[in-house]
């Protein structure tokens, strides 16, 4: 029989889960503002598609313009949260899909901070997956 998760740690992946939906629809909008506002301003990129890592504003929202020229779409194939006080990591595999009907998959490490009361990625990483 599998054991039931307690109440409280189901509300916590649920409200983590929501961050990635947030940002997936930042992506949507096509516009990297919105998609560098849910980071913090001292958030660190290492985006799967750029060898540079990005440690504020202005590069983060440089790769995003590229990368949302690109129309991507998102969604979680897999991943584990896990939360310490203030900070939840979310960890796993997505898959983009493209406006050219291309796709990659990419394993992803997302890792937020509660700041004034609002989540903020402070830390993401992505990587294709090995073949």
């Amino acid at each position: 029989m599998a054991q039931k998760r307690p109440r409280e740690e189901m509300t916590i992946d649920s409200e983590i889960t929501a961050l990635f939906t947030a940002w997936n629809e930042a992506l949507a909008t096509r516009d990297p503002k919105a998609v560098v506002a849910l980071y913090a301003s001292d958030a660190v990129l290492l985006p799967t598609l750029s060898s540079r890592v990005r440690r504020d504003h202005e590069g983060i929202e440089d790769y995003f313009a590229m990368f949302l020229a690109r129309g991507p779409h998102g969604v979680i194939d897999e991943s584990v949260i896990r939360r310490f006080g203030n900070v939840a990591i979310n960890s796993g595999i997505y898959t983009f899909t493209f406006d050219d009907g291309t796709s990659a998959q990419a394993r992803f490490t997302l890792v937020y901070e509660r700041r004034d009361g609002e989540w903020m990625i402070i830390e993401h990483h992505s990587s294709f997956m090995p073949d």
